[in-house]
């Protein structure tokens, strides 16, 4: 069995170890790509100040970049008895070359390295969903133009209340996820701070270059306090949690809308048949299964903050152990909610519209305004018009004038979708992605 990283002469039972442990060595594989990038700046960092001479750190950097085309391509493995993803790149390193690898734990802790990896881990991760929610954006944007003209009722109350349009339906939930994106904004810029060198919470007694370390990795500041740098942990995840949670939350939204308009009853939209599964025993159903799905993910999605908070809530400074349960919840999650957006991305595309709805007359009263609106123009006081056009509808006497004159901004003939773009391109800007793609290009020499 490998010795661990802290290990001394007392050895832990099998089932302490399986404890403690847990499954911290599956999670692990999520983390592994970014703790080998967080060691290839802490060595050439400690070269900087004279903790490894040029000669090794070539050697170090040559084998941590073999290790990180290993980690990219899905084949790294935690071997049987090593403990966690920094003894497996560390035993790696010493295999290569022996007292020069066990040289880069120098300076660092455990503690700052499963910070560090945690936080290039979500920053990845936050640009590839800011991508996704971008793509599903980009969909619904298309749609609410094409859509546009094609009117549908609105509800309140489910009871049906106005005149609505798809372009309406569509621009919405592009709009509510140009708003969600400022969330996330928000977490990758509390994330995009560096908490190498605060060691196990309280610094080191070596000269390290924290401001180098920053510099190399592409964040945007460090932690500077390293006992705040600590504290960080668990606060990182639960901020992050609230952003996912937020995009979720639109999403879940409009899958529910999706298979209500889908129903038989409302023949609002039609599903792609590819995402739609059919019954055992009915022949004619077409079930909106993907839907229902990503909106029960999306609702498990929502939850998330919540278990982080519980996890981290009412514990004081310092390090403890149940921050590591955290790595259970939130890892995972991302794969999820991409998953979401990608898939309900793919179904907008495809979804086909009934323009037709408002054909059936028991729409006839979503027009009762626009007659009560039509009359307080032509100069009859609001209340008495709204008073005639109620007394007309009791006594079967209203019909409808079906064309629509709403001209304000964000109406059915004014959607504003080039401004709504315009404020999801300003919030997509805003993350100042290219930064942190390119020091991680440089590290890795590509």
């Amino acid at each position: 069995m490998a010795s661990k990283l802290w290990e001394k002469n007392v050895q832990m039972t099998a089932e302490i170890e399986k404890f403690t442990v847990g499954r911290d060595r599956e999670m692990d594989l999520y983390l592994a790509k970014h703790d080998v990038l967080g060691s290839m700046a802490h060595t050439t960092m400690l070269e900087s100040i004279g903790l490894l001479q040029a000669d090794e750190l070539q050697q170090i950097l040559h084998e941590l970049r073999n290790i990180y085309a290993v980690a990219e391509s899905g084949q790294f493995v935690i071997e049987e008895g090593v403990e966690d993803v920094h003894s497996q790149v560390e035993l790696m390193l010493t295999r290569k070359l022996g007292d020069i690898g066990k040289k880069i734990h120098s300076g660092r802790s455990r503690n700052d390295q499963v910070l560090l990896d945690l936080k290039l881990f979500t920053r990845t991760r936050l640009h590839e969903i800011a991508e996704c929610v971008n793509d599903l954006f980009q969909e619904l944007i298309t749609q609410s133009n094409r859509y546009k003209n094609v009117l549908m009722p609105g509800y309140t109350h489910l009871q049906i209340a106005m005149p609505s349009s798809f372009g309406l339906w569509f621009g919405a939930y592009a709009e509510s996820l140009a708003d969600d994106m400022l969330f996330l904004q928000a977490a990758y810029k509390m994330c995009n701070r560096n908490p190498l060198g605060s060691a196990a919470g309280y610094g080191s007694s070596f000269p390290l270059n924290r401001t180098m370390t920053t510099q190399l990795l592409g964040f945007d500041s460090m932690n500077y306090n390293v006992v705040y740098a600590q504290m960080g942990r668990g606060k990182m995840e639960r901020n992050v949690a609230f952003a996912l949670a937020t995009i979720a939350g639109t999403v879940a939204k409009l899958a529910f809308d999706a298979c209500m308009f889908n129903s038989q009853n409302f023949a609002f939209v039609k599903l792609p048949a590819d995402c739609t599964t059919g019954s055992s025993i009915m022949p004619h159903k077409k079930n909106p299964d993907v839907f229902e799905l990503t909106r029960a993910k999306c609702n498990k999605i929502q939850s998330l903050p919540q278990q982080v908070m519980l996890m981290m809530n009412n514990l004081p400074s310092g390090y403890f152990r149940d921050l590591q349960i955290i790595k259970e919840v939130f890892l995972p999650a991302f794969d999820e909610l991409e998953d979401c957006l990608k898939m309900t991305a793919y179904i907008i595309n495809k979804i086909e519209v009934n323009q037709h709805i408002l054909d059936d007359p028991k729409y006839d009263f979503i027009f009762s305004v626009e007659e009560v609106n039509r009359l307080a123009a032509a100069g009859m006081p609001f209340r008495d018009a709204y008073k005639k056009v109620g007394l007309d509808i009791e006594a079967g006497n209203f019909t409808p004038n079906k064309n629509v004159n709403h001209t304000h901004e964000g109406s059915i003939g004014n959607l504003c979708n080039d401004q709504i773009q315009a404020l999801m391109q300003q919030n997509m800007d805003g993350f100042n992605f290219e930064k942190v793609v390119e020091a991680e290009k440089r590290l890795l020499n590509v």
